[in-house]
């Protein structure tokens, strides 16, 4: 069976309605990211960064998957598929994708603020109670905080990543563009001819790749038109 692997960023969630930091605008719900997504910012005000990610996360729980979604997750079907995202939404998982390596954290979970990638502090909010209250602990007894990569944080997905990018036989980059790290470093670790398709409306400076097509559309349309081209 031939492995895809997909590098998903922001665009892809555009048609589902959440927005996010990596966008046009660089802010999210107009605050500054240095307020609300950085470890100066948690350190400077965990009540309105706890604050911050309680709204965010009541608006991704009413967010809905959208095609591009679906068909990414229907390809588990003929391929075996692995979905490396730059969101920290959980949207490929809603629409049914069973392997998704998140870099950037995720948004439905807290962690504690002593070591965030201590796994025995790293908790699921469940949809009807997802608000965290100001000044809640993880049970190392530091502040619970959100399970995101704040900016300037070390990416530790990056190298699991890396590895499946290595052993794909398609890799497929939808809604990020090739300047944009950490999209730019993982092309590198595709194998010298493997099919690479670029999703995304807008235009891309010097790709330098030989097996390379870009389809100018959104998420979902150029989905549709990914998998017309696979058969």
């Amino acid at each position: 069976m031939k492995k895809i692997v997909f590098l998903t960023g922001a665009g892809m969630s555009v048609e589902s309605g959440f927005k996010t930091f990596r966008g046009s605008d660089g802010l999210w719900e107009n605050y500054p990211v240095e307020q609300v997504a950085s470890h100066e910012g948690w350190l400077a005000n965990p009540k309105l960064v706890t604050e911050f990610y309680n709204m965010l996360r009541k608006k991704l729980y009413a967010a809905q998957p959208n095609d591009g979604h679906r068909l990414v997750a229907e390809l588990e079907k003929d391929y075996e598929v692995c979905v490396v995202t730059q969101n920290v939404d959980n949207l490929h998982e809603k629409a049914g994708s069973t392997h998704v390596i998140h870099l950037h954290g995720e948004l439905t979970k807290v962690c504690s603020s002593r070591d965030q990638f201590d796994e025995r502090y790293v908790r699921e909010l469940p949809e009807d109670n997802c608000e965290v209250p100001v000044g809640a602990k993880a049970d190392d007894g530091s502040l619970l905080r959100p399970f995101i990569v704040f900016f300037g944080e070390s990416v530790p997905m990056i190298a699991p990543a890396a590895e499946e990018a290595s052993t794909a036989d398609i890799f497929v980059i939808i809604g990020t563009s090739l300047n944009v790290y950490p999209a730019a470093g993982l092309v590198q670790y595709v194998r010298k001819g493997t099919p690479i398709y670029l999703i995304d409306p807008n235009p891309v400076v010097g790709s330098g790749f030989t097996n390379f097509k870009h389809i100018r559309k959104g998420a979902s349309e150029g989905m549709r038109e990914l998998k017309q081209l696979l058969g």
